[in-house]
C-alpha cells in the first residue's frame, strides 16, 4: 500500500514537471523574435514598425541602429543578425560578396535626399546650393558636421555631392567626422557645429536644426536603401518581417519620415 502511495506519488510530481515544462516551453516558442540590423537613418521609422509588427503578435522585434559599415563588418564578424537594411548599395555588396546574405531576399526598399542643416536658432537663411557655392563663409571659424565619409553612406554621398559643385577641397580640412549620420545632427542640434550634412529624414525627426539648403539630386547618386535577409540566419519571423516591410502599413511609416519607397 505504501509502494502504490508513493508510486502514485511519483505520477503526480511526473506530471506536474511535464505540465510546468510545456508551460514554460510556450512562452519561448511565443517569443519568436527578429533581429534587425539597420541604417541609423532609419531608427525612427523602423522602431515603429517593429512596434507595429510585434503589436500584431507577429513576433518580437528588436533592432541595432548604428552606421551601414560598422553593421556590415559586425555581421561579418558573426553578430546574430536577421535582417540587414542599409543605406547604401555599397555595403549590401560588400556583404553580398562575402555570401553573407540571400541575394534571393535583396530588394531595394527606401529613398532619401541629402540636405543642408544649421542649427534652429542660427542666423543663417536659405542657401541656394549650386557649384561653387559659398560653404566655407557659411562655416564662419566652425566646421562642417557630416559622416565619415570614408565609411558613412551619409557622408559618401555628403562628399561626393560637394565634390561635384566645386567646394569639398575648400573645406575638407574643416569636417567634423562623425560616426553616423545621426552623431552629425546630434553635433548640429547642439550648436557644436554652425552647418551640417545629413539625410532629409534626419532634419525632420527634430525641431532643434532647420534646413537652409537641398542638394540637387544629380549632384550625386541616387541614395538607395536595400535590405536582405541574412544568410543562415532566414528564420521564418525574419521572413514575415522582410514582407511585412512592403506592407501599406510600413509604407505609411516610411513615408510620414520623410522617406521615398520603392
Amino acid at each position: 500500500m505504501k509502494r502504490n502511495r508513493m508510486t502514485r506519488c511519483g505520477i503526480v510530481l511526473a506530471v506536474c514537471v511535464s505540465a510546468l515544462s510545456f508551460a514554460v516551453a510556450v512562452p519561448l516558442l511565443a517569443a519568436e523574435k527578429v533581429t534587425v540590423f539597420a541604417a541609423a537613418s532609419t531608427t525612427n521609422a523602423l522602431t515603429d514598425i517593429g512596434k507595429l509588427f510585434a503589436d500584431q503578435k507577429m513576433g518580437e522585434f528588436t533592432a541595432s541602429f548604428a552606421s551601414s559599415s560598422t553593421l556590415a563588418k559586425q555581421i561579418e564578424s558573426g553578430a546574430p543578425a536577421n535582417v540587414f537594411l542599409s543605406a547604401d548599395v555599397k555595403w549590401m555588396d560588400y556583404l553580398a560578396d562575402k555570401k553573407l546574405i540571400n541575394p534571393a531576399t535583396r530588394m531595394d526598399l527606401l529613398g532619401n535626399r541629402m540636405v543642408l542643416i544649421a542649427p534652429a536658432d542660427s542666423t543663417l537663411g536659405k542657401v541656394e546650393i549650386a557649384p561653387d557655392f559659398d560653404l566655407a563663409k557659411l562655416l564662419a571659424d566652425g566646421k562642417l558636421a557630416m559622416g565619415d565619409p570614408d565609411h558613412v553612406p551619409a557622408g559618401r554621398y555628403g562628399k561626393m555631392a560637394l565634390e561635384a559643385l566645386g567646394v569639398w577641397s575648400g573645406i575638407e580640412a574643416r569636417v567634423a567626422r562623425a560616426k553616423d549620420v545621426r552623431a552629425a545632427l546630434a553635433l548640429v542640434e547642439r550648436g557644436e557645429a554652425p552647418v551640417g550634412v545629413v539625410y532629409a529624414t534626419d532634419a525632420a525627426i527634430t525641431d532643434q536644426v532647420k534646413v537652409i539648403g537641398m542638394f540637387p539630386e544629380d549632384s550625386h547618386p541616387p541614395i538607395v536603401y536595400p535590405v536582405a535577409l541574412v544568410a543562415g540566419a532566414e528564420t521564418a519571423v525574419a521572413r514575415s518581417f522582410l514582407e511585412f516591410l512592403k506592407t501599406s502599413e510600413a509604407r505609411t511609416i516610411f513615408l510620414k519620415y520623410g522617406f521615398s519607397v520603392h
